[in-house]
């Protein structure tokens, strides 16, 4: 074919189609288009819009308009559904401002259905009557009704058959794909619905003899019209409407799903016209079925099938005057039919016939439109050029105009054709080509840029595994990507509330990019008993985009209230990409990369009890010291609840005497030389003194209270101000006051007469709850181990250690051992100790063990 397609898209924005979608055409300029959604819309080819919208119960499987285009038809799982047209005028805008912007809507419900028959697939109006064509478990039925009252006249079964012998093993696929169901008409007989010599949709014409040959002469005779269906599974069956005792018989099988039946008029060198049927199966089959007349031994006419294949596979087409038009998704092809059914009427005896005319279905020419889903039947212009209306796979409705001077072009192959090209066929030809070269370079470049995401993530992750496998004790300010926290309080609501803000830093050579999410864990080391023993972990997820080399992203999270929390507290950060990321909207038609990603630890964070003290300043330490006396100005609540305790206390001592005195206070030390304070903590910072300054314990817990091992850090406002002596007084989360305490004391003892000591700092934690007295001891000792990591390493004193008392601390230590010794042999038993003075007995052992420490040199 000579020349360039021009296509113009008419519709954009219809839902994407399925693997029934349909075009008919309606009354006057308007088209039906259904994309197997439960919408049908009606577009103005005139206006070049939609201007209607349906929406059906259950998708839509075909539709089909009445003769006088006043009524639409629809098959719908359920039933089919009648709708008239008139309708949709009453619900169209009044105004043209309102027309330009709404659609008019209708929302069929029960009421307009007509047939209530399921499995419903194709449906077809022969005059009076309608036609339904469904499929059971075992057989095809072809039901009959009364367009007036659909009362029905009668049925007919086909019996199923296993899948096409090309495919068998979508067999079961082919079977649910939408059957071809059109009406034969004989030329010399008027059908039913006809209007002004024009067919409607599903309605087609065959010569007398042709028609004889093929339904019998009992149909000819009548004139009767012939139902034709193409089944999925490649059979052609007929059924004549108007003969008595008809049933449904086989007419060709095809052997392969059929996707098109119509019938194609062939200008023939001698006069008259002469038809033919064209049958097309999914996978490329193509069967032309025409009359053959006798041969020189003077036999009489007889059915000539022509057999050939074309590229597929095939998803729809339709035929003009001598032209088969059908699409394959990837290109929409013309085969012309007339040159073969020709060639086979000049040449019946040469043996080569049959060859060259499958040869020539076999070279299709290209139109170079792609994508086409559906098609309806072939328009001429005033001029004289083939048009075709199709609907994309995409829901796009097209118009395709062919180029003009094709029956010219066609009837003479001759080199001189190329002269006629016109510069707008070269023009449209160099656009279209740009067109697509355009949708590949767009297509390549997301590619690529797919690769490119890929490969980063790919960087990213091998760099943290690394990582995380052979440096397993590296520090965390060394990592690649890590994750460090500060701790803090905010009061809301009369209700202090601790947060803690995490810190994302990328000191890598690689963009975190989009797609990737900030994942942290929070856990408490210990349960409470209220919590049965059960873990209370919460995941926190904060989605973020381009984190850059060098960049930082800070979250903050709510660790807990005041005295609901259970510490220390393991934070886990990790790093988790998402791979539907990288798709984007195509990630939808793989459902198996919905849940798919990939996680990467990072590093874990661990919030101990001197990283949640509230630290009081010194001003208000001192206003509580002094201003006991005068305790009028404070909280009313809070002084009733205190005079009540006191009371209370009162009545269970015997006496007021006992009540004035202060709760029993818990306690637990640690002694760390100064020799290694000097060495690792003092020396660190380069604005101290080179000597060690008056006060070595109040810088030992200024560094406590600001700098924490494992990345986290305090945000205490008052740091400063509370630690300008050795005694901090602070707050614990569960709300109870604490003591910290440092100081410089000599560990020794005289031996023989010389007295030997070591200068050391010693801690120590005081607070009526005992549970604050445990948490912050083991985060002090916590802070110890990392001193231990930064000394250096130097030769131990033997005689210093030998001097320290370290006989008398092991004999003590024996004693308190043979007590817990007793203590669990009486309760194995259940005699001896009770439960109440074996719990005094454990946490005396306790308190001793933390009131004499070792000295940590």
């Amino acid at each position: 074919m000579e020349g360039r397609c021009a296509v113009e898209t008419w519709a954009v924005g219809l839902s994407g189609t399925s693997c029934t979608p349909r075009v008919r055409f309606g009354l006057g300029t308007d088209v039906f288009l259904s994309t197997g959604s439960d919408e049908v819309y009606v577009f103005s080819t005139q206006e070049r819009k939609r201007t209607a919208v349906l929406q059906f119960p259950d998708p839509v499987r075909d539709l089909v308009g009445s003769h006088d285009k006043q009524l639409l038809y629809v098959a719908c799982g359920s039933g089919v559904y009648c709708v008239r047209l008139q309708l949709l005028l009453s619900r169209a805008p009044s105004s043209p401002a309102d027309a330009s912007s709404s659609l008019a809507e209708l929302k069929i419900r029960s009421e307009f259905l007509v047939v209530a028959e399921e499995g419903v697939l194709s449906v077809l109006l022969v005059g009076s009557v309608f036609l339904t064509l469904s499929q059971t478990d075992t057989s095809w039925t072809l039901t009959l009704y009364e367009s007036s009252n659909y009362e029905m006249l009668g049925s007919f079964s086909l019996p199923l058959v296993s899948g096409v012998v090309h495919n068998d093993s979508e067999g079961k696929t082919a079977m649910k794909k939408r059957p071809v169901l059109i009406c034969v008409h004989s030329n010399d007989a008027t059908p039913p619905s006809s209007s002004e010599g024009t067919l409607a949709d599903g309605h087609v014409r065959l010569e007398p003899v042709l028609f004889k040959l093929l339904f019998g002469i009992d149909a000819g005779l009548t004139k009767s019209p012939v139902i034709l269906c193409g089944l999925p599974d490649g059979r052609l069956c007929f059924l004549p409407l108007r003969l008595p005792g008809s049933r449904l018989r086989v007419l060709h099988s095809l052997e392969q799903p059929v996707v098109y039946v119509g019938a194609s008029v062939v200008m023939e060198i001698s006069p008259g016209h002469g038809q033919c049927l064209v049958a097309v199966g999914e996978l490329g089959k193509v069967v032309l079925i025409k009359t053959d007349k006798g041969g020189s031994e003077g036999g009489g006419n007889r059915t000539g099938f022509i057999e050939g294949c074309v590229p597929g596979p095939v998803m729809c087409g339709c035929v003009d005057t001598n032209c088969l038009y059908y699409s394959t998704v990837s290109d929409l092809l013309v085969l012309e039919l007339s040159e073969g059914l020709s060639r086979r009427e000049g040449q019946e005896k040469d043996e080569e016939t049959s060859r060259k005319t499958h040869a020539e279905l076999q070279s299709p020419t290209s139109l170079n439109v792609c994508r086409v889903a559906a098609l309806a039947e072939p328009t001429c212009t005033t001029a004289g050029a083939v048009q075709l209306l199709g609907l994309s796979v995409r829901g796009q409705l097209q118009r395709i105009t062919l180029p003009s001077g094709r029956e010219d072009a066609r009837l003479s192959k001759e080199p001189s054709a190329l002269v006629g090209r016109s510069v707008g066929d070269l023009l449209s030809a160099i656009g279209d080509v740009c067109e697509r070269a355009s949708v590949l370079k767009t297509a390549i470049k997301s590619k690529n840029q797919i690769l490119r995401h890929l490969n980063q993530v790919l960087n990213i992750s091998f760099l943290l595994i690394a990582s995380a496998n052979s440096e397993e004790h590296l520090p965390i300010r060394e990592k690649p990507i890590r994750c460090h926290g500060v701790t803090s309080w905010s009061r809301l609501l009369q209700k202090d509330s601790l947060n803690l803000t995490c810190v994302l830093d990328n000191p890598s050579p690689y963009i975190l990019e989009r797609g990737w999410t900030l994942s942290i864990a929070v856990c408490p080391l210990s349960y409470p008993p209220s919590a049965g023993g059960e873990s209370s972990s919460t995941i926190f997820s904060f989605p973020f985009h381009n984190l850059h080399p060098g960049e930082t992203l800070e979250v903050s999270l709510p660790l807990a209230a005041a005295g609901e929390a259970s510490f220390p507290m393991t934070v886990s950060c990790s790093l988790v990409f998402s791979l539907t990321s990288l798709l984007g909207e195509e990630a939808a038609n793989l459902p198996g990369l919905q849940s798919s990603c990939i996680s990467l630890p990072l590093n874990t964070l661990t919030v101990d009890w001197l990283h949640v003290l509230q630290v009081n300043s010194p001003t208000a330490t001192h206003k509580k010291d002094t201003s006991q006396s005068n305790n009028n100005n404070t909280d009313p609540i809070q002084a009733f609840l205190k005079s009540r305790r006191i009371r209370c206390s009162g009545r269970g001592g015997g006496g007021g005497e006992r009540a004035s005195k202060p709760e029993h206070e818990y306690s637990a030390s640690i002694q760390v030389s100064s020799e290694l304070l000097r060495d690792t903590l003092l020396l660190k910072s380069p604005d101290l003194d080179t000597h060690i300054p008056q006060n070595v314990g109040r810088s030992l817990l200024e560094w406590m209270l600001s700098e924490g091992p494992g990345g986290v850090t305090t945000g205490h406002q008052g740091d400063q101000i509370a630690l300008s002596s050795s005694v901090v007084h602070a707050r614990g989360p569960n709300g109870h006051t604490v003591k910290l305490t440092a100081k410089e004391v000599n560990v020794g003892e005289e031996s023989a007469g010389k007295e030997e000591s070591w200068t050391a700092v010693e801690v120590q934690v005081e607070s009526p709850s005992i549970a604050a007295v445990c948490g912050l001891h083991h985060a002090v000792l916590r802070r110890v181990q990392t001193l231990l990591q930064r000394a250096p390493e130097k030769a131990a004193s033997t005689k210093g250690l030998q001097s320290l008392g370290l006989g008398r601390v092991l004999q003590q230590a024996e004693h308190l051992l043979q007590q817990i010794q007793q203590s669990r042999i009486s309760g194995a038993f259940s005699v001896g100790v009770p439960t109440e003075q074996k719990t005094r007995l454990l946490l005396r052992v306790y308190q001793e063990l933390r009131e004499n420490p070792l000295l940590i040199v």
